[in-house]
């Protein structure tokens, strides 16, 4: 009974946890099961959980006041214990220390932390039985603590306290001098028990990280915890699958073979069956071939990351890197904050180059999240650390699909159909002035008006494409969250490829060409100019714009899948506009001008019949080879983006002809 009465002072006295009388503090509800009002608040929401769990059992941290700290016991009494010094926790120690005196005037140093890091400072105390429970509790996914203590003579304190003094004082290497007094103390502990948490996982994670997954993309796992707690971890999230073999890159394994034999034969396990059949190296699923996990910890990485005695460590890592490109999910656990962001930077300089997102909600993440190429932080338990350092924050990690395969698809289409359009109009804008100069002796004579020349990318293409960029769904929300596979037709920059950039640019040469020479051979013919109406460069440059205008606009609507008003607004609006503005501007004499070259030059071409003919002609075999593309590619190499997006037209259009239907059916029988 003493010893259990003492390891629930030790988790009552071992923490930074702060108390608050209050109601509620930020949000966070009073306690109803405490027998005072008071609520607790810490950086690590185990400590609250801890203190909370221990005030069930009877013993009720209140506050610390004057440097006392106060606990009321099971005989509602108040016992008092002086702080004397906190042995800060951090995440290479991985456990913290309290020394603290009681009023009978003991010294006490009480210790919290990693099984890994107190068993081996223990030296009695229920070690073996403490130790099975402790494994027992991490295969059932539990976050476990040990708690253990020492008495501390007054010479052995003065000591004690005047090594850290110094330590403290010191202006070079504090933290170093810090960490080797920590560890002169706490040694020669007697070991009281341990503690199990559970770190219950949030709703839907499971579902988002398998979306991930269909979506390929590879996920892995940075975390501090043991093994055993994140394997169990990893199963109820699905990360890891019944069927899947474990692999182990661990310490102990390590100890048992070398690091260098441990490497290779795991690479022969993953690269068995590579010359027969192919694995997806990007999303790492595959159906015909046995899904690999592999787990390593803190300590093995370090020797991974290790420069060798040759100075290279290159070797170790690039077969680090091929054991992990054919596991389907990677786990790193007993990492250290520094080694998660060392994990990252690995990836990001890995040969593929590929791109990085990390996710975490506490202060231990803000490494990691800094050093991927996209960070996003979660609002939780763990504080705002992590959200603060981020380039996105969300309150859920459920969240993280729709922000991914949802807005981060519709995101990508948009961006990658916007700059390659950009690019295309301008080559169709610019191009037949180059082809014009060969035709005017290349006396810089211009074939649009400046007034062409200043609103085409100001006022008469510019709103479609930016709608365009703001709201397009090339498929519904809905069938993106339902179909996570569909992330993989935009995976590795697909729609950015130089094989799509020259296809914008020769569409845009051959668009350039059609509207320049097919107006040039309609001014060659005499038969068609035979009335006299279409004389001039201005004329020919107006024809020359109008059919540009026309083209570029409606090779975006052939582009577009997200029909609204606004979309129907923009996109015949702006043809409107440039057909009322080249009516006005040629169409009437304006004073502030000294002189006006386009004057009656739009109504003189439009009052041609040939030129609308020819307006027609152009328009359509400039959007001819585009049209033909879409319809080959779509029956012939349909992407599964395609092949939804023909599912619901067809859906559609017989929804519509059961209702055409039914509505004929109504009136016949009326």
């Amino acid at each position: 009974q003493e010893r259990e009465e003492l390891f629930f002072r030790a988790l009552c006295l071992c923490h930074t946890v702060q108390v608050k009388d209050d109601d509620s503090v930020d949000g966070l509800k009073k306690n109803r099961l405490s027998r005072r009002s008071c609520i607790y608040i810490s950086s690590s929401p185990d400590e609250v959980a801890l203190v909370e769990g221990i005030q069930r059992l009877g013993y009720t941290y209140l506050r610390l006041k004057d440097n006392f700290m106060e606990i009321l016991n099971r005989e509602n009494n108040i016992e008092k214990f002086e702080l004397l010094e906190v042995l800060s926790f951090d995440s290479v120690r991985r456990r913290m220390s309290v020394i603290v005196k009681s009023s009978t005037g003991d010294i006490f140093l009480f210790c919290k932390g990693a099984d890994s890091s107190i068993f081996p400072r223990v030296k009695e105390g229920k070690i073996d039985q403490i130790r099975s429970r402790v494994e027992r509790n991490a295969v059932e996914g539990l976050r476990t603590l040990c708690v253990a203590y020492k008495k501390l003579t007054a010479e052995e304190y003065s000591k004690a306290q005047k090594l850290l003094q110094n330590a403290k004082l010191a202006l070079q290497d504090r933290e170093k001098k810090l960490a080797e007094v920590y560890e002169k103390i706490e040694r020669d502990f007697i070991l009281l028990g341990a503690t199990a948490v559970e770190d219950r996982l949030q709703e839907k994670a499971a579902d988002t990280i398998e979306a991930l997954q269909k979506a390929g993309i590879k996920v892995w796992v940075l975390t501090g915890d043991k093994m055993e707690t994140a394997a169990a971890t990893c199963y109820a999230c699905k990360l890891f699958r019944r069927n899947t073999q474990i692999l182990e890159l661990t310490t102990k394994k390590i100890e048992e073979q070398s690091l260098h034999d441990v490497l290779f034969d795991l690479s022969k396990t993953v690269l068995r069956h590579s010359g027969s059949l192919t694995r997806d190296t990007f999303s790492g699923l595959s159906t015909d071939m046995q899904d690999y996990g592999l787990i390593i910890d803190g300590a093995a990485l370090s020797l991974i990351m290790k420069p060798r005695q040759d100075g290279s460590s290159g070797n170790y890592r690039e077969l680090f890197l091929e054991i992990c490109r054919n596991c389907s999910a990677v786990l790193c656990c007993r990492m250290a904050p520094l080694q998660k962001a060392q994990i990252v930077k690995l990836i990001k300089l890995s040969k593929e180059h590929p791109i990085t997102l990390a996710i975490g909600d506490g202060a231990n993440d803000v490494s990691m999240i800094l050093e991927a190429h996209v960070g996003i932080g979660i609002i939780g338990k763990e504080g705002r650390q992590a959200a603060r350092n981020s380039d996105y924050a969300i309150p859920k990690f459920k969240h993280l699909k729709k922000m991914l395969l949802v807005h981060g698809h519709f995101y990508y289409v948009r961006i990658s159909e916007l700059v390659q359009y950009f690019f295309y109009k301008n080559v169709c804008f610019i191009f037949p002035q180059f082809l014009y100069q060969f035709f005017c002796g290349f006396s810089q004579q211009t074939l649009y008006d400046t007034a062409y020349l200043t609103l085409y990318n100001i006022s008469f293409t510019s709103l479609p494409i930016l709608l365009y960029g703001l709201m397009e769904q090339h498929v519904s929300a809905d069938t993106l969250k339902r179909e996570p596979s569909l992330y993989r037709d935009v995976a590795k920059n697909a729609l950015l490829r130089w094989r799509a950039f020259i296809y914008w640019t020769f569409l845009g040469v051959f668009d350039a060409v059609v509207f320049f020479f097919g107006a040039y051979f309609l001014f060659e013919n005499t038969i068609v100019t035979s009335n006299g109406q279409m004389f001039g460069n201005w004329t020919f440059g107006t024809l020359v714009f109008t059919v540009l205008v026309f083209t570029v606009t409606l090779k975006l609507a052939l582009d577009t899948h997200y029909w609204t008003w606004i979309n129907h607004f923009m996109i015949w609006g702006s043809l409107v506009f440039y057909i009322i503005f080249s009516l006005l501007w040629g169409g009437i004499i304006w004073p502030f001008l000294n002189y006006q070259r386009m004057y009656y030059v739009f109504m003189q071409m439009l009052s041609s019949g040939p030129a609308w003919l020819g307006i027609i002609l152009l328009i359509t075999v400039s959007l001819l080879p585009d049209v033909i593309k879409k319809v080959l590619c779509r029956q012939l190499w349909p992407t599964a983006t395609e092949r939804i997006q023909t599912k619901h037209q067809c859906l559609s259009v017989e929804q519509s002809t059961i209702f055409m239907l039914s509505q004929t059916s109504s009136s016949l029988s009326f």
